[in-house]
């Protein structure tokens, strides 16, 4: 079962019958979408130029932004640390981009066959309640919040090493049956929700709810 209650939710449909042919060439598929997810979040570059000792002109490249998901967790912060709004324009946003994100993570998984929309939810359910930030969300809670969210960081760094070889797995199952087994999918999604739950608290700055430590 699925817990509810929590703010920030995620549930994947779970699919009969995969195809073994874009399970094979899915990295190779997904080349396009990641383009399109890194120019949207990718930092500036800025070139500098110096000249060395014999005169001649060294470029070098310099990443010099934070990207948009930095940049919105600070403006986020920002926002509710002064004036205490978490604008609904604002969060629509924030929402929508990690949508489209999860879409492409939920395909290059294996967890779906269908490739990732810009748009439409297809079958990847990720769900955030917008906070009323007056009542929701105490000013000072941003500046510790990282902090509190230690602990998740830790075990999902294990998780995610044993997500990996779980997906490596499911690749050859994916392949000789059609079928991604059950018990790998769920693991899968869980670590997914519970990776959901820590990015709304720690870094949407949407929930001051602490993220329970469970895969549903």
């Amino acid at each position: 079962m699925v817990d509810t209650t929590y703010p920030a939710r995620l549930t994947i449909d779970y699919q009969d019958k995969l195809s073994r042919v874009t399970t094979i060439f899915r990295v190779i598929l997904a080349i396009p979408i990641l383009i399109i997810l890194g120019i949207l979040t990718s930092g500036s570059d800025t070139v500098i130029q110096t000249v060395n000792e014999t005169g001649e002109v060294v470029s070098d490249t310099v990443n010099t932004g934070v990207g948009i998901v930095g940049s919105l967790f600070l403006v986020t912060l920002l926002l509710i640390l002064f004036r205490k709004r978490y604008p609904k324009w604002w969060f629509d946003f924030v929402l929508a981009l990690n949508r489209f994100s999860l879409r492409i993570s939920a395909y290059i998984a294996l967890l779906t066959d269908k490739y990732p929309s810009t748009e439409d939810e297809q079958n990847i359910h990720l769900e955030l309640d917008y906070p009323d930030a007056q009542t929701d969300l105490k000013r000072g809670m941003p500046l510790v919040k990282w902090f509190l969210a230690i602990p998740h960081y830790v075990i999902l760094f294990f998780l995610w090493i044993a997500v990996f070889v779980v997906v490596l797995i499911a690749w050859f199952a994916i392949i000789f049956t059609g079928r991604y087994p059950r018990g790998l999918f769920n693991f899968v999604v869980g670590v997914m929700r519970w990776t959901w739950r820590v990015q709304a608290y720690a870094l949407l700055l949407a929930t001051d709810k602490y993220p329970p430590f469970r895969l549903t």
